[in-house]
C-alpha cells in the first residue's frame, strides 16, 4: 500500500492534468453547441457499433439452439408434406381404379414421421461405412429405421443404445437400395461399389429402356423404409457392354457425406406390420 501511494505521489502532476483536461472537455461541450452535438453524434455510432458486436457475438453462440429448433420445425414439414403426398397418390389411385372410392377414404393419417437428429461420427473412406447419431430408444429410434437428409438418402439405423444410434451409411458394401428413375419409372438398386464416396452403381436398369445423362433417381419406396421420390441422384455416366443385358451406371450421389451435420430418422408407422407379414409369409427382403 505504501508503493501504491508513493508511486501515485510521483504521477501527481500527471493525474491533475487529466482531471483538469477532463473538466475543460466537459466545460467546452457542455456550453458549446456545435462540439455538443458532434460528441453525440460520434458517441452514438461507437455505441451503436458496439451493440451491433455484441448482438452478432450473441446470435453466434445460439446457432446451435437456432440449429436445432430449425431441424426440428423442417422435420415436422417433411412428415407433412410426405403425408399430404401419400394422401394425393392415394387419392388418385383410388379415383383411377374405382369410380366409388372416395377421396375421405384414402390415408389420411401420416404414416410416416420424422425425428430430427445430429451426426457426432461419420465415415466415408472405409469399405463399410457407419454413422453415430446423438439419439437412441430413449427418442423412440429402432433399428432399420431410415436415415435422411433434405437433400436425399443417407442409410439405415443399424443397433441402438439408450441415448445414441449407429447407422450403416449407404456408403456400405452390403448396402442396397431399391430406387427407380423418375423419368420413365424404371426400377433398380443402387450399390456403392465405386470406392468414391461422392457416386455409387445404378444396377438392373435393362437395355430395354432409355437412360440419359442428368436423369433423376429417386427412392422406389418399394419396401416403405424410405418414402418413395426421395432423392438418390442423378445419372453422371452410362455404358452398354455387350456381354450384359442390363446398363453400367453411374449416379453422382446428392448427399455430400464429407459434411453430414444433421439427418432425420424416418419411421414407417405400418412398418411393423409389414415386417410381421413378410416374416409369416417367408418373405426376406434383400433391398432396403
Amino acid at each position: 500500500m505504501r508503493k501504491l501511494f508513493i508511486f501515485i505521489f510521483r504521477i501527481r502532476a500527471f493525474l491533475v492534468f487529466l482531471l483538469l483536461e477532463g473538466v475543460s472537455l466537459y466545460l467546452l461541450y457542455r456550453n458549446n453547441t456545435y462540439h455538443n452535438a458532434a460528441f453525440y453524434q460520434s458517441s452514438n455510432y461507437y455505441v451503436g457499433r458496439v451493440l451491433e458486436i455484441q448482438s452478432q457475438v450473441s446470435e453466434y453462440f445460439r446457432l446451435t439452439d437456432v440449429n436445432t429448433a430449425l431441424v426440428a420445425e423442417n422435420a415436422r414439414l417433411r412428415a407433412e408434406l410426405t403425408r399430404r403426398l401419400e394422401q394425393q397418390l392415394n387419392d388418385s389411385l383410388g379415383q383411377t381404379a374405382d369410380s366409388l372410392f372416395l377421396a375421405s377414404d384414402s390415408v389420411a393419417a401420416a404414416v410416416y414421421s420424422y425425428r430430427p437428429a445430429r451426426v457426432i461420427n461419420n465415415s466415408v473412406r472405409r469399405l463399410n461405412n457407419h454413422l453415430t447419431l446423438n439419439v437412441g430408444s430413449e427418442a423412440g429410434v429402432r433399428p432399420g429405421m431410415g436415415v435422411l437428409t433434405s437433400k436425399g438418402v443417407v442409410g439405415r439405423v443399424k443397433s441402438v443404445s439408450k441415448h445414441y444410434a449407429t447407422v450403416t451409411s449407404l456408403l456400405h458394401s452390403q448396402t442396397l437400395i431399391s430406387v427407380k428413375l423418375k423419368r420413365n419409372r424404371s426400377f433398380g438398386s443402387i450399390k456403392w461399389d465405386t470406392e468414391d464416396p461422392g457416386t455409387a452403381s445404378l444396377h438392373y436398369i435393362p437395355l430395354s429402356e432409355k437412360v440419359f445423362k442428368g436423369d433423376t433417381v429417386v427412392t422406389s419406396g418399394f419396401n416403405a423404409i424410405y418414402p418413395q421420390g426421395i432423392m438418390i441422384g442423378r445419372v453422371e455416366r452410362v455404358r452398354k457392354e455387350l456381354d450384359k443385358s442390363f446398363y453400367t451406371i453411374t449416379v453422382r450421389l446428392s448427399v455430400d457425406f464429407t459434411k453430414l451435420s444433421y439427418v432425420y430418422i424416418v419411421e414407417n408407422k405400418q412398418q411393423p406390420e409389414l415386417d410381421s407379414l413378410q416374416t409369416a409369409a417367408g418373405i426376406r427382403e434383400e433391398n432396403e
